[in-house]
């Protein structure tokens, strides 16, 4: 049975400045129920991937689709109706809010959705749910992410696109938000996460792109990208996983042996060996506006 397709880039060109690509005929796509992973050095075009997804830049060249429909170029409110959710990597809370006021907001569009939708964001987040009448400002940056995470899955999304979800968290808050990740495609939500984590996101992505100068260069499963020499030379290293490593271990608590990251098995079926990509395709009022803390 063939994969329903959720969401698919053709060869996007788009940019902030006249005339000055970042993506330069970017293609992916993500079919129902998956986890895909967006790695690549810095300027790689990452983020910007994301906001041509969600109308935030323009896109000059190619089409954007969401169950075959062209999206290109709409507005975030037409995109969130659509089924389009978004956690950006700042500015992602409304700090003057209640946890259950953000959630709110997340439901504004269709309000009716509220109770349905918080009961199953509280299963996801419990904590959020025992905390739900405190501030947004006066939580962690994990805890910050928990409520950017819960507002965006407020409107039921067909898909949620995720920008750098560890960013700023330490080693072991980032394990915690990986999890979360997994947890939520486990309940069937299909994501699309880009994550300056290469290994980790790896780990618990079912596929993954490898973006460099603005174009989709190596595409394949997470796992075996992490084992593939030539995306391991060029953008993962030895290195990094020694510093990684060192640091995961001096966050565990001394009086007991540290732990393993919890490992998030990917969902059948198995996906091919990592190929070239190119071979692989034939608003709030101001005072609530969210800070930039996060």
């Amino acid at each position: 049975m063939t994969a329903q397709r959720v969401l698919e880039l053709n060869e996007v060109h788009a940019g902030y400045l006249p005339g000055v690509n970042i993506l330069n005929g970017c293609s992916i796509h993500a079919d129902q129920g998956e986890l895909i992973g967006i790695i690549g050095p810095n300027g790689a075009g990452k983020s910007t991937l994301l906001k041509a997804v969600f109308g935030q830049v323009n896109v000059r060249e190619g089409e954007v689709k969401l169950h075959g429909d062209n999206i290109t170029g709409l507005g975030a409110d037409k995109l969130v109706e659509k089924g389009v959710g978004m956690v950006p990597q700042n500015n992602n809370v409304f700090p003057s809010l209640s946890i259950e006021d953000n959630l709110r907001m997340g439901a504004f569009q269709k309000p009716s959705l509220f109770n349905e939708r918080f009961e199953f964001v509280a299963d996801l987040f419990p904590e959020l749910a025992k905390r739900r009448k405190q501030r947004a400002g006066g939580l962690s940056g994990g805890e910050r992410q928990m409520v950017a995470m819960g507002r965006a899955l407020m409107m039921d999304p067909a898909v949620l696109l995720l920008d750098e979800p560890s960013a700023g968290l330490s080693p072991v808050r980032q394990d915690e938000a990986f999890l979360r990740v997994a947890e939520i495609n486990k309940q069937g939500v299909t994501i699309v996460m880009v994550e300056q984590n290469a290994r980790r996101c790896l780990q618990i992505s079912h596929r993954a792109y490898v973006l460099d100068q603005g174009k989709d260069a190596y595409t394949g499963s997470g796992r075996s990208m992490l084992n593939d020499p030539k995306v391991i030379e060029l953008y993962l290293g030895t290195l990094a996983t020694d510093v990684e490593e060192k640091a995961h271990n001096e966050e565990q608590p001394a009086a007991a042996a540290p732990e393993a990251a919890p490992e998030v098995a990917p969902a059948e079926p198995t996906l091919p060996e990592p190929k070239r990509a190119s071979d692989a395709h034939g608003t709030p009022s101001p005072e609530d506006k969210p800070d930039s803390s996060s």
